[in-house]
């Protein structure tokens, strides 16, 4: 069966291996026969044309229109040709890696990005997330974790609560417009760091745990660590705050979390 396979890092033959593995809740995949259900829209960059192939398959199965790009290059043109809903990039990409196509897109796009990994290495995951990327799969991984990934982060794309304006420093957020302002003039946040900005302004002063922060904003179920918690917030400060060194809009709570100071 396609949805059981396994698929592992470029350097281990090329081989999938395959194993058992229990249903996730939460593919939701659409109603066999049913042709009304909009498809989500996946571009996938995978140079290895067997892996493309199996997650092509699998995710198509699972309700999810995929186009391929062989190259980051050509993941970069498709992108500029048409509208996607999610990316999932490989970072050992030839020429332009994953690394470099997460760049690219995040200087005109929030696209929720899925960077695909060869192993779980901090080096790599650190730098996929620096890079704008929303959420990472490591290799080996089975494709029912990738489609819940990707619905996850549909579900974090669509799920913005509507909330009164905040102001926060010189910041104002203002969560019904889906704009952060400054001065009156909106600042450029990937949909990742809005949604913990959004998260942390629902409560201003309170502290947020990563573990809060993970299931609203990755979205509940979310399997992994809290890296990407960090990472983003990180990001964030790089974005909103006069020194990231010395914040004082986004606070750390240590040993706890994040809370807004307003």
């Amino acid at each position: 069966m396609v949805s059981s396979s396994v698929l592992g890092p470029k350097d281990t033959s090329q081989s999938l291996q395959l194993r058992t593995f229990s249903v996730i809740d939460c593919l939701e995949p659409a109603a066999p026969g049913d042709t009304t259900a909009v498809q989500p829209s996946v571009l996938l960059i995978e140079d290895d044309l067997r892996i493309r192939r199996v997650v092509q398959l699998g995710l198509a199965k699972d309700g999810f229109d995929v186009a391929e790009a062989p190259t980051g290059e050509d993941g970069l043109a498709m992108l500029g040709d048409r509208s996607f809903d999610v990316v999932c990039v490989d970072v050992m990409l030839p020429g332009c890696d994953g690394f470099a196509v997460c760049h690219g897109v995040r200087r005109d796009s929030d696209i929720p990005i899925i960077m695909v990994t060869a192993r779980a290495d901090s080096h790599d995951v650190v730098r996929g997330l620096e890079a704008g990327a929303d959420d990472y799969v490591s290799k080996p991984f089975m494709v029912p974790e990738l489609s819940a990934r990707i619905r996850a982060l549909l579900r974090r794309a669509q799920g913005a609560q509507v909330r009164h304006r905040v102001r926060a420093g010189d910041l104002e957020i203002a969560p019904r417009d889906g704009v952060v302002l400054r001065g009156g003039r909106p600042l450029h946040l990937t949909r990742t760091e809005f949604r913990i900005l959004c998260e942390l302004a629902a409560a201003p002063g309170r502290v947020c745990s990563r573990a809060e922060l993970l299931e609203r904003v990755w979205g509940h179920g979310y399997f992994g660590d809290s890296r990407p918690v960090d990472v983003h917030i990180g990001r964030l400060r790089r974005r909103i705050e006069a020194d990231p060194g010395r914040p004082e809009i986004v606070l750390t709570a240590r040993g706890l979390g994040y809370r807004l100071q307003t």
